[in-house]
């Protein structure tokens, strides 16, 4: 079970516009990109999903996912969460293509040494220049260590259903292949093969994040008074929002929202600018300025309430962790800084599912609210002219 506190430590008046509501309800059930709810993936797809990881950890001991943005942030996000960072898999799941750091490519090449590798290269257009140079690198490199009929085998490409440069590929050398639906961008892609395959090797139970996503389509109304509640805010300087958690292993998750809202949001001079912190961890920093610096945010707590316990002194850990929690939204409203708290029964794929449908739905209301395109990024495009006519100046291929 979630549940949603948005009166305890808030100084607005949470009211519910029914007719607003039915209004952007079916504004998003007729958007067409809107294939997050309308065409939720099928089972299939799942099938065929669990099947090829089967085959990735039957010849593999290392899966390369090369991806960057949605394409990735999702299934990263969900390996931090349910991984534990102390053991390794018979699979090793790294990601590669969210950078351009030599060092790092270099890192990951030592670490893998003479290990077999399958690589699953996913973007939509398949012309990310991140993506494209890393993929390109490791497939050179690949080719070094396997014949083309073994490459076949172990290169399998997530991209658009019909065009696109991947996609030829696919055609060309006959490799695996899944698609991103057209009507579903890539934040709003965790119900698809770009996640669903990785999470498959790493023995994640990606059916019972299927169940909770569904269910969590049906939080229509908290979707709705969240994304009301945080427009109320910003109109009142509220201009950050801070996602904060006290389990370290949901600090990716607290990135995925982030991009989630910030590329949805954030157009035309509008939008709330998200933020995270990790507790208690950063109490004892970044919390002096939320305590009593510039009063300009607000904070959406997300609580565990039960899971693993360690008694300390004939005391629980979790429930002092639980009090703290509480404790420190006391304060930090008395301080000027109010919090919506959401609070998960425990932490696991289903409840994590149903999770991010509630941030996507909520991700879009908020977006009609300030009245921009929760599915576009013309900023990102901004950016990627500009690196493009920076490096034709400098003489660098750009057929990316």
């Amino acid at each position: 079970m979630i549940t949603f506190d948005f009166k305890t430590y808030m100084n607005q008046e949470l009211s519910m516009d029914s007719d607003e509501k039915e209004v952007l309800i079916q504004k998003l059930l007729h958007d067409p990109m809107a294939g997050f709810i309308n065409h939720v993936i099928s089972e299939e797809e799942i099938e065929e999903i669990k099947k090829v990881a089967t085959q990735i950890k039957e010849t593999s001991e290392v899966l390369l996912v090369i991806g960057i943005g949605g394409s990735f942030m999702g299934s990263y996000a969900l390996k931090n969460m349910f991984l534990s960072p102390f053991e390794t898999p018979e699979t090793e799941v790294i990601y590669l293509g969210y950078n351009l750091s030599s060092v790092y490519l270099s890192e990951v090449l030592d670490y893998i040494g003479e290990r077999d590798v399958s690589v699953n290269v996913i973007s939509k257009s398949g012309t990310t220049m991140e993506i494209y140079l890393t993929y390109s690198f490791i497939k050179n490199e690949l080719k070094k260590k396997y014949s083309q009929e073994e490459l076949q085998k172990r290169i399998i490409i997530t991209t658009d259903s019909e065009k696109g440069r991947l996609r030829q590929e696919v055609t060309q050398e006959g490799y695996a292949s899944f698609s991103i639906p057209s009507d579903i961008g890539g934040r709003y892609s965790l119900m698809s093969a770009a996640h669903l395959l990785p999470l498959a090797v790493m023995n994640l139970d990606i059916d019972s994040l299927l169940i909770g996503y569904k269910e969590g389509l049906q939080l229509m109304d908290q979707a709705y008074q969240y994304a009301s509640l945080r427009i109320k805010l910003f109109y009142q300087n509220k201009l950050l929002e801070n996602f904060s958690v006290y389990e370290p292993s949901l600090y990716y998750y607290t990135e995925w929202i982030k991009q989630l809202l910030a590329e949805s949001e954030g157009k035309d001079k509008k939008g709330i600018f998200p933020i995270s912190t990790v507790n208690t961890r950063d109490l004892h920093s970044l919390g002096q300025f939320i305590q009593e610096g510039n009063p300009i945010l607000f904070e959406t707590v997300i609580r565990i309430l039960g899971g693993k316990d360690i008694e300390i002194e004939n005391k629980s850990l979790n429930k002092m962790n639980q009090i703290v929690a509480e404790s420190v939204c006391a304060a930090h409203y008395a301080g000027h800084t109010p919090s919506i708290i959401i609070s998960l029964e425990k932490l696991d794929m289903k409840h994590i599912g149903s999770l991010s449908a509630f941030f996507m739905l909520a991700a879009v209301f908020s977006s009609y609210l300030f009245e921009v395109d929760p599915f576009n990024q013309p900023g990102v495009e901004a950016y990627k002219k500009e690196v493009r006519k920076n490096l034709g100046e400098n003489k660098i291929d750009l057929s990316f």
